[in-house]
């Protein structure tokens, strides 16, 4: 039998600063996410994990390192559960806790973000995902999730400008430096 935590609902609750409890599995959160096919596990059912406890599980799955938070969860959302906040939260546990990231690549996930920040001041998805392929060397294992973003129009074909590059870099280098 898997060992069970009464008190990791109210914990991550907490954390993320959102109940859990308005979500009845109807499922929409993941028919609208554009990574659920890299998951092992639907948004709604990490929930239903946490409500039921299990709390090894859930922090050691891969989802909750994958999800991008784009919001396309809770736009889909009836109850307006805030699905990236709580993964969010998921995510600090697990670094409070020294518990891996469930998903190896991860971190160069991350340092190519702040890279892409750094560079444009914001991110351009597509050279983004081109640049963190090339270092992780998992070249085709989410197609699938690349492209039905493209189809879903959550990716921008170009790079856009910013406005006040020079600030947003010193933001970047007072936040902790490049990351290079």
């Amino acid at each position: 039998m898997k060992k069970t935590d009464d008190t990791f609902l109210e914990e991550v609750e907490n954390k993320c600063g959102h109940s859990l409890g308005g979500c009845f599995h109807c499922m929409a959160c993941s028919s609208g996410c554009p990574a659920v096919d890299i998951m092992d596990y639907y948004p709604n059912q990490i929930i239903r994990m946490i409500q039921f406890g299990q709390k090894d599980e859930v922090l050691r799955s891969k989802t909750i390192w994958v999800c991008v938070g784009c919001y396309a969860c809770v736009a889909q959302c009836p109850n307006r559960i805030h699905i990236p906040h709580m993964m969010d939260g998921l995510r600090e546990l697990c670094l409070e806790l020294g518990i891996e990231p469930g998903e190896p690549d991860i971190w160069s996930f991350h340092r190519e973000f702040l890279k892409q920040v750094h560079k444009r001041g914001r991110l351009y998805e597509i050279e983004f995902m081109m640049r963190y392929k090339l270092a992780s060397g998992s070249y085709f294992d989410d197609m699938g999730a690349g492209i039905k973003m493209l189809k879903h129009g959550r990716l921008d074909l170009f790079p856009t400008k910013v406005k006040k590059l020079k600030e947003i870099r010193a933001m970047g280098d007072y936040f902790g430096g490049r990351n290079r």
